[in-house]
Parts: C-alpha cells; structure tokens; sequence
C-alpha cells in the first residue's frame, strides 16, 4: 500500500481497521466519482487484496467493511459485525478526514462550531435556492393549473446566490471529512 502525501488530500482518503492482520480501505474517490468508475482498495496487511465499485461490501474476518461515497466525500465506511454491531473506520492521521478527526478530538468546541457553520450554511444556501427555484417552476403550466403560482419574497443577485451554492457545497464537504451525511447533504449538490 502506497502511503498517503499531503498532495493527496483533496483526491484521496484512506482508513484503517485496526484489527489483526490490518485491514485498510483505500479511496481514490474524488478523481472519479461523478464518472461511476469510482472504486474502493481493500488492503490487508499492507497489500492489495480486493478492488470493489462503490457502494462497496468487503467480507472480512468476522464481518463486512462497507464503503459508500457522496458527490463530497465519504458518506460511509463503517465495519459491521456478523453479529450487527457497527464501528467507524479511523481515517489515516495525514488524510483530510484525519485532520479533521484532529481538530475534533484536540479542539472539540472549535470542532462544535465549524459543525454548526456547516449545518447552517447548508440550510441557508439550500433553502434560499429552493425558495428562489420554486417561482419559474410554479410557473409552468400544468404545475400552476394544480398548484398555483408562487412568488418567491427572496430575490437574490446571481453573485449572491453563487456564493450561497458555493457556501452550501463547503458545508457538505465539512460534513462528510467527519462522515456525516444525511437528506440535507443530499440536498446541497
């Protein structure tokens, strides 16, 4: 297994199980994922033993390593026990993911802050683009026979609702560094 540099931390992520002999889950996702060649490295013991799509399900020694990606990052990479007990993966220390799991661990209220800037900058930048997009669609015909015409009371310059795309899109990534994934974060793409 190649180790992780620091010039890969916007275009790899890798995590390890610390269970005998060492597994490893290698995630080249960010080159490829809107592709849907994007796939997933299990290592053990160093070397290369299993390459899957994503999602991915690796069979291990007393159960299944899964592996799922997002359009911003990992959404899941978790061990689950034969018996159902899950565990997170830990990511590599030199990784994004790592560095983050860092910052939570060394500065948890400065961690509890980014969270909650990240959540609010997903509901901002997400419901003001809804509330924006539900005008011209309210708009076509068959919609506004049923429905009816909405105005919007939010009419944004297009510089601002960029940044708010921009704004949300930093908050899902935020999200998934500390594999945090949910319908808001789905909402953010």
């Amino acid at each position: 297994m190649k180790p992780f540099r620091w010039w890969q931390l916007l275009t790899r992520a890798l995590f390890h199980l610390p269970l005998s002999p060492g597994y490893a889950v290698d995630l080249p996702y960010r080159a490829n994922s809107g592709s849907g060649k994007a796939r997933a490295h299990l290592y053990v013991g160093g070397r290369h033993h299993a390459v899957s799509k994503l999602p991915a399900a690796f069979p291990v020694e007393g159960g299944t390593i899964e592996v799922a990606i997002s359009a911003f990052g990992v959404k899941r990479c978790h061990y689950v026990t034969t018996a159902g007990a899950e565990c997170q993966l830990i990511p590599d220390p030199r990784s994004a993911e790592g560095r983050r799991a860092r910052v939570d661990r060394d500065r948890p209220g400065l961690s509890r802050s980014i969270g909650y800037l990240s959540v609010l900058m997903l509901l901002i930048g997400v419901g003001l683009n809804l509330l924006q997009l539900a005008e011209p669609i309210s708009g076509i015909p068959a919609i506004a026979d049923s429905v009816g015409r909405f105005t919007s009371p939010v009419h944004l310059p297009i510089w601002l609702n960029l940044a708010l795309a921009v704004g949300a899109a930093l908050g899902s990534t935020e999200r998934s560094l500390r594999l945090r994934y949910s319908l808001l974060d789905q909402a953010g793409k």
